[in-house]
């Protein structure tokens, strides 16, 4: 798997209205955004991947999902589900409304990974 580094999206438009109506005072999520903008960047995970092969998705992405899972103590299931369900998550990870998130096969299997690492 190789790692295409991506700039940190904006929010779309549409999502950021819907947001600002659903969380009038903002979410965990929204504020993390920001308050914090962008922690993790792509290039910082650049030594893990190789050069060859299918890009995978952006580490920055799923660093930050990792973050808000282990904020709000959900599982990889959960998270999975929240990716594709919420809209504050969607507004502070920059997707469209209609995204449908990281499938859970491929977040539980991040998440083994990972635990593997550290």
């Amino acid at each position: 798997m190789s790692m295409r580094p991506v700039p940190w999206p904006e929010v779309p438009e549409l999502t950021a209205r819907v947001a600002r109506r659903a969380f009038p005072k903002g979410s965990l999520p929204m504020r993390f955004r920001h308050e914090l903008g962008l922690v993790f960047q792509d290039t910082d995970f650049i030594d893990t991947f190789g050069v060859r092969g299918r890009p995978g998705i952006a580490p920055s992405l799923l660093m930050l999902v990792t973050v808000f899972q282990f904020v709000e103590r959900l599982t990889d299931r959960q998270a999975a589900q929240a990716m594709a369900r919420r809209i504050d998550w969607k507004y502070a990870l920059g997707l469209e409304l209609d995204d449908a998130g990281l499938m859970t096969v491929f977040w539980r299997s991040f998440g083994r990974a990972w635990s593997a690492m550290t």
